[in-house]
Formats: C-alpha cells, structure tokens, sequence
C-alpha cells in the first residue's frame, strides 16, 4: 500500500472536474473500487495498490487535459478515458477555445476569422468597427486560449473611462464601484469563456487584471496579452501612453468604433490619430469591421445601417 498526492493542473477548474456535488469524483472512485481517493480543493490523495495507482494517474492525466480543452468533463467522458477509449475530439471549423459548459467560441464572420489569423502573425493589431461586430468578444477569446495555452501568463483588458452623459464624480460609491460599469462588458465576455471560480483565482491572483487605461502609465507589459476596448475614447496622449508600454513576448489588440466617440468635439479621438500615424508600419495590422460582421439582434444591423443612412444624407 503506497500513498499518492496528485494536483490539478493551474488551467483546470476544480470544480468543472470533480462535478457538481463531487459527482465526477464519485463515479471516479467507484472505476477504481480497490483505491481510497480523497479530493480536496485541487488536490486528489489516493491510497492503495501502486498498479492500480498507476492507471488512476494516468486517467487523471487525460481527464484533466480534455477538461481544460473543453471546459466540461461529462460521466461519458470518464467512463471512455478509464476504459481506454479515446474522448471524441469537438472539433469545428473557426473554433477559437471552448468556453464554459463547453461552449463553443467560434470566428463568426470573414473579419473575425482575420483576427483570429493575424493575431498569430502580428504583436500589434487594431480592429475596428461597429458595436456588435464581434471585435472584443474575439479579441478576448484569443487572450484566454494564449493564457491557456502557455503562451502569456497574464491577460490585461483595459478601457478608458469616459462619461457617456454621466459624471463620476456624481455616480455613488467608491473609486472602484464608479468605473467597474465602464469595464462590466470585459467581465461579461470573460464568464462566457473561463467557470466562475477559475476566473475568481485569475483575478485575485493577478494573472487576469481588468483596469481603467490610466491604471497602465509607468506599466512595462511583459508576457502578456494587452486589449485596450473603445479605443476611441482616447486622448492623442492617452493611446501613445498605452502603445508604449509594449514589452517582451507582448501581443496588443486595439479596438474601437469611430463612429461612438463620447469626448468632447474639441477633443481629437486618439484611436483616430493613432490609426493615421501607423497606418504605413507593415508590423502593425489594422482590421476594419464592418455591418456584415455584426452578431448581436438582427435588429442591432438595421439600426446602425439606419444611423449611417441619416448621417449620410445630411452630410
């Protein structure tokens, strides 16, 4: 008799694997009746013959690498990966990751799928375009699918937090409560893609940080993914400010919409004046969305070709 600790891998959410009520734990014990398992936070002791140990450990192995691929772990999974059967592999074209549940997050549109292809080609892209077009949800996907990939140890989303017809000096609460409204469209994506206590540890812990753009100035990012959101929102000062802070194994997305610019008209957007100074520099891309990749209510078309309609004709 031999006595074993195994850990859950950091990408694999403890209790996306070991079920509701522990039920996946459960149906592992009794696969495996001639060992004593005990799980607990994301740590498995087990007790017992070290053959059968052996292909416990094995099994672990693989259950945990299909549950950090898909986000779920179902008794059929278990059950095929015990007897040695291979889990069927999901597989769709455009699939981005698997979000929670096994949810899949695909590339949509033609444009969403030259994001998702440049962002292997370049450490600087811009996306610009409509609300609704899928620019941010895709730019976060490819942020958690590098993160869980290995290939960053950190994702940081940041917007600036500009007033839409409210000051934040007026709104109650403290400096956090008035500007966690302007961020709640970075959280909402990022349910959809990690479960809930994953997402908890990943920000607690730093490793995912969501923060107003003027929380980057004096930041150098290093092994990250960096997304600025309603880009066009910014100052000339404000956007060269968080270009610059681009550092060692470093991959930006830049998006916005310069068409819903909310600063005064006095006030030159800085996704504007970024988009013509860069234009000519080949290591930077610049992706344009336009109404055909809009995902959201049929009816969320309809009204922005309708605005652009009433905006043409009385220019």
């Amino acid at each position: 008799m031999i006595e074993r600790t195994i850990f859950l891998n950091e990408s694999v959410d403890p209790v996306t694997f070991f079920g509701v009520n522990n039920v996946n734990i459960q149906l592992i014990k009794n696969l495996f009746p001639k060992l004593k398992i005990i799980a607990r936070g994301n740590v498995i002791k087990v007790l017992g013959d070290a053959e059968v140990m052996t292909e416990l450990e094995e099994a672990l192995v693989k259950l945990q690498h299909y549950c950090s691929e898909y986000n779920q772990l179902t008794e059929e999974v278990i059950i095929d990966v015990i007897k040695g059967i291979p889990p069927v592999e999901i597989r769709q074209e455009n699939l981005i990751i698997h979000g929670v549940n096994g949810k899949a997050i695909l590339a949509r549109t033609s444009n969403q799928q030259l994001l998702v292809e440049t962002f292997a080609k370049k450490d600087l892209l811009f996306a610009i375009g409509p609300a609704g077009s899928g620019k941010t949800y895709t730019a976060i996907a490819l942020a958690v699918r590098s993160l869980k990939n290995k290939e960053v140890k950190r994702i940081i989303l940041s917007r600036p937090a500009v007033e839409a017809g409210e000051k934040l000096g007026f709104l109650p609460g403290d400096m956090k409560e008035k500007i966690d409204p302007y961020l709640q469209p970075l959280y909402d994506a990022l349910q959809d893609m990690l479960p809930g206590a994953k997402l908890k540890e990943y920000m607690e812990s730093g490793v995912i940080q969501i923060a107003p753009l003027a929380f980057m100035r004096g930041r150098t990012l290093n092994d990250a993914v960096v997304i600025l959101d309603e880009a066009q929102n910014t100052s000339i000062q404000q956007i060269k400010m968080f270009l610059t802070r681009m550092g060692l194994n470093c991959k930006v997305i830049v998006t916005g919409d310069i068409t819903q610019i909310d600063l005064p008209y006095s006030q030159k957007s800085g996704l504007i004046d970024a988009l013509q100074v860069l234009h000519h520099v080949q290591e930077i891309a610049i992706i344009e969305f336009s109404i055909k990749d809009i995902v959201r209510h049929p009816l969320v078309k309809l009204i922005v070709e309708a605005y652009e309609k009433n905006y043409a004709e009385k220019s």
